[in-house]
């Protein structure tokens, strides 16, 4: 039995995000000449802000893609046929990158890790200084992976290549931090940043892009893989500097409206707010794993994702069950388990568009869903993530008083 949805949807889910009302009326532009040199400004406008979100003064290409489309294009314009390289595992969408890469003709040498404790570095270290003829052609890394709910410390992967010597480039997946959690491209040494604009950007999925380092571009020249839409060169020649075909004009007047609201709340404000949002998820669901409750799929704490919370079910307890309930009977949509996750694993999204009264929203339905399943659980997860938020908010009116 579903109801008939009254409301505005709990929208839960790591990704795609919500879109704020005025981005949506941004996005509903007329058609426009993608030449035409008001659009040219507005343009360049938006490419410069990508860029201060990036944290890099270096190259921005951009497609009308998602972000596999981004992936596929570092990989296709740094890589020539039988290049080797690795990959730092981290759940479903580093494998994903994996499959990709070899059946672009790589070869891909992987870093095993814990999905639930991450990569230990000692074990990427290893890789890289075994690496003696400096075979590898580029480490890769998800920073946010989105089904794990687990953040890999970028600096760390720099450290270790830098501690090794080892000259491989540093490609990174962006896609469910960027805009949500700091990310630091050029501080870090990151030679490629892969992103999208239907998380922290809160756009419609369409859009992605590549952040480019001097050094990538150098690995550019030389790399042979074929390649046509992706091209970097291709794009150096237009005048967007991006895209080799139409540009997709209504998506960047909906990017001008989300870079003002980021910008408006500050980035910093951003990430505070995003850490501060997933804080009080968090004790939620630690209280929720009392009476041998869900808990937290991420063991370690320092590795904790800010934008997206992964929640393991109890042993023969179904995660798509609680998933099927919240949505059928309370308007809200979290997100499933991915690959090996499938049916284990239920994911809270907090990122993007999204305030206290949503996530507590959100926490309400899942803790009912909880008892109506029969689920064992501690009750008053709820009261303990508005005890979190709580005292963020007294303490931001002390410090402001």
């Amino acid at each position: 039995m579903s109801r008939l949805p009254r409301g505005r949807q709990f929208f839960a889910n790591p990704g795609p995000t919500n879109i704020p009302d005025s981005v949506l009326h941004a996005v509903a532009h007329p058609t426009v000449d993608f030449m035409d040199a008001d659009f040219l400004a507005l343009y360049e406008a938006c490419q410069a802000g990508v860029k201060r979100v990036l944290k890099t003064t270096q190259h921005l290409f951009m497609y009308t893609a998602s972000g596999h489309g981004a992936w596929e294009a570092s990989l296709l314009n740094l890589c020539s046929p039988g290049d080797l390289i690795l990959i730092i595992e981290s759940g479903h969408f580093s494998e994903s990158w994996a499959r990709m890469a070899a059946d672009l003709g790589l070869r891909v040498q992987g870093v095993a890790a814990d999905w639930q404790r991450g990569v230990d570095f000692a074990a990427l270290r290893a890789a890289l200084a075994g690496d003696a003829a400096h075979e590898i052609k580029a480490v890769c890394a998800v920073h946010n992976e989105t089904s794990t709910g687990t953040v890999l410390p970028l600096t760390e992967v720099r450290a270790a290549l830098d501690a090794t010597a080892h000259p491989a480039l540093l490609l990174t997946d962006t896609i469910s931090s960027l805009g949500s959690i700091d990310f630091r491209m050029d501080e870090w040494g990151v030679d490629v940043a892969v992103g999208g604009s239907q998380k922290g950007l809160m756009l419609p999925t369409g859009m992605s892009f590549t952040g480019v380092s001097a050094k990538a571009m150098a690995a550019h020249a030389a790399a042979k893989l074929p390649r046509h839409y992706f091209d970097w060169t291709a794009m150096l020649q237009r005048r967007h500097k991006s895209f080799v075909g139409t540009v997709p004009t209504s998506l960047f007047y909906g990017l001008k409206e989300s870079l003002r609201l980021i910008e408006e709340e500050g980035l910093e404000a951003v990430f505070a707010r995003h850490t501060r949002l997933a804080e009080a998820v968090r004790a939620c669901v630690r209280h929720w794993a009392g009476n041998n409750g869900p808990q937290l799929f991420c063991l370690t704490p320092a590795r904790l994702s800010d934008s997206v919370t992964a929640v393991l079910m109890p042993e023969g307890h179904d995660a798509e069950a609680i998933r099927r309930t919240c949505l059928r009977m309370f308007n809200v949509s979290l997100g499933g388990g991915l690959s090996r996750l499938g049916g284990k694993v239920f994911r809270i999204g907090h990122l993007g568009d999204l305030n206290e009264p949503m996530v507590l929203g959100t926490l309400a339905s899942v803790e009912m869903a909880l008892a109506i399943h029969g689920v064992p659980h501690a009750k008053g997860g709820v009261d303990a993530a508005m005890a979190v938020l709580a005292a963020a908010a007294r303490g931001e009116m002390e410090q402001a008083a």
